[in-house]
């Protein structure tokens, strides 16, 4: 279900990119570190705007330094390792972690209970360290698997118990900005599960399998309403974020909530309207706003 939560790439300035790298390979170090090789594998593009929110609101160490990669042994590569990006490290073995279970109790998915063995000693640490975080998620699969048994039409249900878990997970200490960190968390945790669960459509139809959008799914102005949807909880996660006093590596988060978070989005749709034979429709909610790379009017950035 994760992994929408990323940068658009053509949209980025070539420093900016290598910049959002640092800190991929930051948290993909901190995987390896707690977990061995295997687990960085597991690294989802959404922690990576986590460990990036974090560092920038909380201005964390911002040096960077050389690390060996795998898959690029020839050369090393640099990286931004701090308490932000160990966080966002543990919070991958969290939620990744309970997914590989999810799937091996509703699936009998044999490769996830390997792959969940095996990272099974670092989750248990991590999760004795986060009880908060983990009990939130393990909520959040029991509503999920209930929602899903009842068949619930309702697609506010079971996004809503997404936002609630990933809320928990912004949630990173108590402080002036926990309310709008968990609000920006919030609704980044329903746009990720409506996208997903709009991208799966076909296949979960086809597979008879629970979708919260088949009940609509048929109607005229389907893609119209899951467009406006997806669009208010972006632009919800959005307005929150906004109002956090963010200076630092502000024109990378701001790519990735404008725009890299539709970015699967607007492929697939370019794929279907080409494969219909329809030119492109401009302005059909692809994008809640155009990005520009500036600063929006309305932005207050001083501390206080």
């Amino acid at each position: 279900m994760f992994g929408y939560v990323t940068v658009d790439r053509s949209e980025l300035k070539g420093r900016e990119m290598d910049r959002y790298r640092t800190y991929y390979c930051g948290i993909c170090r901190d995987l390896k570190d707690s977990c061995g090789e295997a687990a960085r594998m597991t690294l989802t593009y959404d922690m990576t705007f986590l460990a990036l929110l974090l560092n920038a609101l909380y201005e964390g160490p911002d040096g960077t330094s050389e690390a060996k990669c795998i898959l690029r042994p020839a050369h090393p590569v640099r990286v931004i390792r701090n308490q932000y990006t160990r966080y966002a490290a543990d919070m991958n073995i969290l939620l990744v972690y309970h997914n590989l279970e999810d799937d091996w109790i509703d699936d009998r998915s044999l490769p996830s209970l390997a792959a969940s063995r095996a990272i099974r000693r670092a989750y248990l640490k991590t999760a004795a360290a986060y009880p908060r975080q983990t009990r939130a998620i393990r909520r959040y699969l029991k509503a999920l698997h209930e929602t899903e048994e009842k068949n619930d039409a309702s697609l506010e249900a079971a996004a809503k118990e997404t936002g609630v878990m990933m809320a928990e997970i912004y949630h990173y200490c108590d402080d002036g900005w926990t309310d709008l960190m968990k609000e920006t968390g919030f609704y980044i945790g329903k746009f990720i599960y409506l996208m997903d669960a709009w991208d799966d459509l076909e296949k979960d139809r086809k597979n008879h399998d629970y979708n919260p959008f088949s009940g609509i799914a048929g109607e005229p102005d389907f893609e119209n309403r899951a467009a406006q949807l997806l669009t208010m909880q972006a632009s919800a996660a959005t307005r929150a974020f906004e109002q956090l006093p963010i200076l630092r590596d502000v024109d990378i988060l701001r790519n990735i909530l404008y725009s890299g978070i539709w970015v699967r989005y607007r492929t697939k749709r370019e794929k279907a309207e080409e494969k219909a034979g329809k030119k492109p429709e401009e302005n059909t909610g692809k994008k809640p706003e155009v990005y520009t790379g500036k600063k929006p009017e309305s932005r207050e950035t001083g501390r206080t």
